[in-house]
């Protein structure tokens, strides 16, 4: 299996079938990592992933092999969903829809309506974390990469990385006590 930088590398020489095996290896974690930024609205998160890999590529001659094809991919959903939020007409609220909530129950076991509860409950809880914190926690326990691969994604030192990660996690639990009381 070619890896992600080659894979990268024959897009620059315009094999579509390498861009295919791109998109199709990373898109629904993609997805993942934005609807967690978003604050669990799965319709933008597919939105922010197509422009994303629009984007890339637009701007694939300026990949540098070897540079981590994820970091490099990653480094444009996390820019776009900033710019996302800056526009003024963006408004940050998260709301749920009634409807598709109704629909995952009629079609739904309990236990996948728990899963469901608990997803948006976790993405409702990094919605309120600040940005820089929301970024690194998504990207360290949602996408599972190092805290160098975070920090090239971010284009921010390691220190920072590991200080934004301990603030947001400490943030984090004060959260899920204030809803759930203190633990015993």
């Amino acid at each position: 299996m070619p890896s992600d930088e080659y894979l990268a590398l024959g897009v620059q020489q315009g094999r579509t079938d390498d861009l295919a095996a791109l998109v199709e290896r990373h898109y629904d974690r993609l997805v993942g990592y934005l609807y967690r930024l978003s604050g669990g609205d799965r319709e933008l998160a597919a939105d922010l992933a197509q422009d994303t890999f629009c984007q890339a590529l637009r701007a694939i001659r300026q990949y540098r092999y070897p540079r981590p094809f994820k970091a490099w991919l990653y480094a444009i959903a996390t820019n776009l969903a900033r710019n996302h939020y800056k526009r003024a007409e963006t408004r940050r609220s998260f709301p749920v829809d009634g409807r598709a909530l109704a629909g995952l129950a009629e079609d739904a076991d309990e236990d996948a309506l728990a899963e469901a509860a608990e997803a948006h409950r976790a993405a409702a809880m990094l919605a309120a974390l600040p940005q820089g914190q929301r970024e690194v926690i998504a990207l360290r326990y949602g996408e599972e990469l190092a805290l160098g691969e975070i920090a090239a994604v971010l284009g921010i030192p390691v220190g920072t990385v590991k200080s934004r990660l301990s603030l947001g996690l400490r943030r984090l639990r004060a959260l899920l006590e204030r809803q759930d009381g203190p633990s015993k």
